[in-house]
């Protein structure tokens, strides 16, 4: 490796995985200014210096079924980054998230000497023994965004360290919706309602109706309400926008890339299952989660018993219990979702016993968690950062 300019490919995985990868990029060069960064990347990454080869949304599919169909594509992006990865032989590879796509990679990769980081634990199914033996086929390290996940690994042979989450780092806490209204061009008097139906178009096309319709209800009991949306793309906010329109919801704001002025602005949030609810968490609004995948895939995750009982929410995760309602599946309704919101709204003592926790959990996670990666990837490369 030369010490001065090591060559690093990163591999991120949709919207969350774009966001973990810039700032990784952006540590490491302070290390390494002349790094060279390769790989998959979305805009943040790429803004960062990363050389995108493909584009982060390229991997961005969800769903058993919905990884099929796009199957035959995904396999030949890996087969090119395998060859590509392999001529280029670099002085580490990073996986960010996208574990099916990204552990096969590393499985390939670490076999020819190069050496592998998985970024983001797989912590939905990781806790089932054979894909704890993937993982370690697959990663000279993890690097875990959340504090329970190292002991687990380390009882199972896997090095892992808890760098803490980036989120936690950037974003504070904010108690002014007035102030973030006033940007969006919203009222800063009315009581505020937000939507994040997700960053993927088959996120968006299953939950925006759901929430839209739980909008309508909302707008038929209490008067004042407003409504605004967060879209992370075109693509995404033309699927909106069509859901929208069919069920007559003209008057819902959308907002395109800026979806934490988005949740500062709320009184409560309507949220997809994912990175999104730690960033409401992390500006500290009451949401209710919500989450669906194709039927098809959910029936056979549950058969082949990838799906357990359990908390999907990363609050609810973090605090071991449920802090905030899921809506799950065919629990994932328009009355349920209003339902719920609608308790944050009337319930101020619950709100406020909430917001208490939801910082306490913030103050857990904020650990200079980029520093910290960057930091563990140089000390496997055999850097000397302590």
């Amino acid at each position: 490796m030369n010490d001065q300019s090591p060559t690093i490919a990163l591999v991120a995985g949709e919207a969350s995985g774009d966001q973990l990868g810039a700032a990784l990029v952006s540590r490491l060069r302070e290390t390494w200014p002349q790094a060279r960064c390769v790989g998959v990347a979305g805009p943040k990454m790429k803004a960062a210096g990363v050389e995108a080869w493909w584009d982060a949304e390229e991997l961005a599919v969800f769903g058993l079924f919905e990884v099929v169909s796009h199957f035959p594509r995904l396999l030949k992006i890996r087969r090119e980054l395998v060859r590509r990865l392999s001529e280029l032989k670099p002085d580490v590879v990073i996986g960010i998230d996208a574990p099916d796509f990204n552990l096969g990679l590393e499985i390939q990769l670490k076999k020819q000497g190069i050496r592998t980081v998985h970024y983001v634990s797989p912590t939905v199914w990781a806790w089932r023994k054979r894909r704890v033996k993937k993982i370690a086929r697959a990663a000279d390290l993890v690097l875990s965004l959340f504090p329970f996940e190292p002991r687990f690994y380390q009882g199972h042979g896997v090095a892992a360290e808890y760098v803490g989450h980036p989120l936690a780092d950037q974003i504070e806490p904010d108690d002014d919706p007035r102030a973030a209204r006033i940007k969006l061009g919203l009222d800063p008097s009315r009581t505020t309602i937000a939507m994040l139906p997700g960053s993927r178009a088959s996120e968006v096309s299953r939950l925006a109706e759901p929430m839209l319709a739980a909008a309508r209800i909302l707008q038929s009991r209490r008067s004042g309400l407003q409504f605004v949306s967060a879209m992370t793309n075109e693509r995404v906010d033309a699927l909106f926008q069509a859901e929208m329109e069919r069920l007559g919801l003209p008057d819902v704001v959308r907002v395109q890339k800026d979806p934490r002025t988005v949740i500062a602005a709320a009184d409560a949030v309507m949220c997809a299952s994912g990175t999104a609810t730690l960033e409401v968490m992390l500006v500290n609004r009451p949401l209710v989660m919500t989450y669906r995948i194709a039927p098809s895939s959910f029936n056979t995750l549950k058969y082949l018993r990838l799906i357990k009982p359990q908390l999907f929410a990363l609050p609810n995760i973090l605090a071991g219990k449920a802090l905030v309602p899921e809506f799950v599946q065919s629990e994932a309704t328009a009355e349920n979702l209003a339902h719920g919101i609608e308790k944050w709204l009337d319930d101020g003592a619950a709100r406020s016993a909430l917001r208490q926790r939801f910082r306490e959990l913030h103050g857990e996670l904020r650990c200079d968690a980029s520093g910290r990666a960057a930091d563990a990837v140089i000390r496997l490369l055999g850097g000397q950062q302590a």
